[in-house]
């Protein structure tokens, strides 16, 4: 303005004015439009190769517990749902992927108005979230419709995202594993073990993979009686080998025994050449994870058609009484928790009760084999479930290979995912039948007893807590294709392996971020946790994390990351001095010509 009266004194016409105003009014306009756009970027979600956007709505409120009413841009794309309000700052961002919800439900919301309405979403990973939005919005059905559609694309005949998902790493995780590498590394075949490919085609057993390692002399008719007498089809396989005492670990399902209390000989004489396989017994032990009533009304193991067996029920309870506890721990965790009774209302889910009983039953088993060189069979009822957990754990006592991050993926994707744990049917991988009573936090289970013993043995562990999180999560986002479908014939059927991105390839890409900084290699070294109440706690990094008031407010992970920064210049100064010592003791033994050598103590350090 002050341009314009400067113009006018000096004499201007009325036309350049005019002109100038104009132009200043088109600058104007640039600059607004220059703002609105940066905004608008600033409110965009943030897209992974191969992700696209489906639904755009402005003006969401997002009701957030403890924050109160949010007002953001909600974005819908075929992986997530993202929340984005600019107006505080730092931008308040919600960032779900679809993979993790489990329900979706049409809400009133009339604290926001007679024709406000919204969606109550529930998710696998111990939250709910609640938006509201105008009725008249024109695409509110399209919200609701993109994210019912995109969170359970199997229930509505689309694939799940991890096979759009384009993202390239310099690792490729599905070579982390492979069968014959991780016997080799065991010492197998040998002269009691060997190789078979009897399932290459998955005729044997159709939830195991192609490649087993079973007793030498046994025969492939007799070893197709055994499956035909085990449960689905679920022989004895061997898991793991004691280098020394050659000890084994093998796991099968329950016997088909029926009411009539059915035999097989073959089977009986199948697991006697387990036991015999191992020259340091004449015993074999067979842990039924199961409780004792409840396996004898299945099949187990008598004493009469297994002389030689001890049979061990290790009272762990199945699927629905798992399920049901995590749902009474979410009750307590979220949205609210109720300081006065923490404790208490801990302990009246059982969580940490049937924590305490896998890993007292994987103590059991790693007793057995380190302690009594006897080798062990283990099973539940279809050998996937409580099976895995009891094996897994077990070994990862017993074997510090496993405790190294490498390990501990060949270790998941050996017992868990190539033997045929129910992945898809017990997470419900996009699939909107949240009432399935085949889910169950079995693997979720699994992780919380690692965790435990990494807080009882914080240095023998070479991930960090990060690494364990990271995992679960994945386990349910259906960003890698590492936890889906249920079988190894399952997967090479989807192809998996060459259509997907490996949860491997993410991780091994950063090492950095998974690395524990007080990690010793405690190699040959077997570990047995404290399995009793006084030494678990609940995991409050996983199960409390969305709650703000428990959360701590500089991650653990990040000092933890800053700790092994510290770690690795220290070694490097320790390596550059012991150089420089071996130098100067080579310079002086020159020195001193025909006098006798000696060299430089060296430098030994535990940082």
């Amino acid at each position: 303005m002050d341009l314009f009266l400067n113009l006018a004194s000096w004499g201007a016409s009325d036309l350049l004015l005019r002109k100038m105003q104009n132009l200043l009014m088109v600058l104007d306009f640039c600059q607004a439009l220059r703002d609105g756009n940066k905004l608008a970027q600033m409110e965009e979600a943030p897209l992974f190769p191969g992700e696209s956007i489906k639904v755009i709505a402005k003006d969401v409120m997002y009701i957030c517990p403890f924050m109160g009413a949010v007002s953001g841009t909600l974005t819908v794309t075929d992986f997530r749902m993202y929340i984005k309000s600019v107006e505080r700052d730092p931008p308040f961002v919600v960032d779900v992927p679809l993979g993790v919800i489990s329900r979706v439900e049409k809400i009133g919301v009339q604290s926001h108005g007679d024709n406000s309405c919204g969606i109550e979403i529930v998710c696998k990973d111990m939250r709910n979230l609640r938006l509201a939005y105008k009725q008249e919005e024109q695409n509110r059905l399209e919200i609701f419709e993109n994210l019912v559609t995109r969170a359970f694309p199997v229930s509505n005949g689309l694939s799940l995202f991890a096979f759009s998902y384009k993202e390239k790493f310099a690792v490729n995780g599905w070579k982390v594993y492979d069968p014959i590498v991780e016997y080799k590394r065991q010492g197998l075949p040998n002269e009691s073990w060997k190789i078979s490919k009897i399932n290459s085609t998955y005729e044997l057993c159709d939830t195991y993979p192609a490649i087993l390692v079973v007793p030498t002399s046994v025969k492939d008719d007799d070893l197709s009686k055994v499956a035909a007498f085990r449960a689905k089809g679920r022989v004895p396989v061997l898991s793991w080998i004691h280098p020394e005492s050659q000890a084994t670990i093998t796991r099968c399902s329950q016997p088909s025994v029926g009411p009539n209390d059915k035999r097989c000989k073959e089977d009986e004489k199948y697991l006697q050449t387990i036991m015999d396989a191992n020259a340091q017994s004449h015993k074999l032990i067979i842990f039924d994870a199961r409780q004792n009533s409840v396996a004898k009304g299945g099949g187990y193991e008598s004493e009469s058609a297994y002389p030689n067996a001890e049979l061990v029920f290790l009272e762990i309870h199945n699927i629905h009484v798992m399920r049901e506890s995590l749902r009474k721990l979410k009750e307590i965790v979220y949205p609210t928790i109720d300081e006065t009774r923490w404790l208490s209302n801990v302990d009246s889910t059982h969580w940490l009760e049937y924590i305490r009983m896998l890993l007292a039953g994987a103590v059991r088993i790693a007793d057995k084999i380190e302690s009594g060189k006897t080798s062990v069979v283990v099973h539940c009822s279809d050998g996937w479930d409580r099976t895995a957990q009891l094996t897994a754990l077990a070994m990862l006592m017993l074997d510090s290979y496993y405790r190294t991050i490498k390990g501990f993926e060949v270790l998941i994707e050996k017992e868990w995912i190539s033997f045929g744990h129910r992945f898809a049917m017990r997470v419900g991988h996009g699939d909107d039948d949240h009432a399935d009573a085949d889910r169950s936090p079995i693997f979720l289970q699994f992780i919380d007893c690692v965790w435990q013993m990494t807080k009882q043995f914080p240095a023998a562990f070479e991930f960090n807590e990060l690494f364990l999180i990271t995992i679960l999560d994945h386990l349910y986002s259906c960003l890698f294709g590492t936890f889906l479908c249920n079988c190894e014939k399952e997967r090479l059927k989807e192809e998996v392996s060459t259509k997907t991105v490996s949860l491997w390839s993410y991780i091994n890409s950063q090492l950095d971020e998974f690395t524990n900084p007080f990690y010793v290699n405690y190699e040959n070294h077997v570990l047995y946790p404290v399995a009793s109440l006084n030494h678990l706690e609940l995991w409050v990094n996983y199960y409390v994390r969305w709650n703000p008031r428990m959360r701590p407010q500089v991650p653990i992970h990040q000092n933890l990351k800053e700790l092994l920064a510290i770690r690795t210049e220290l070694q490097k100064k320790v390596e550059d001095l012991q150089r420089e010592a071996a130098t100067r003791s080579i310079s002086s033994s020159s020195d001193r010509g025909s006098s006798p050598s000696h060299s430089a103590t060296p430098v030994h350090t535990s940082v």
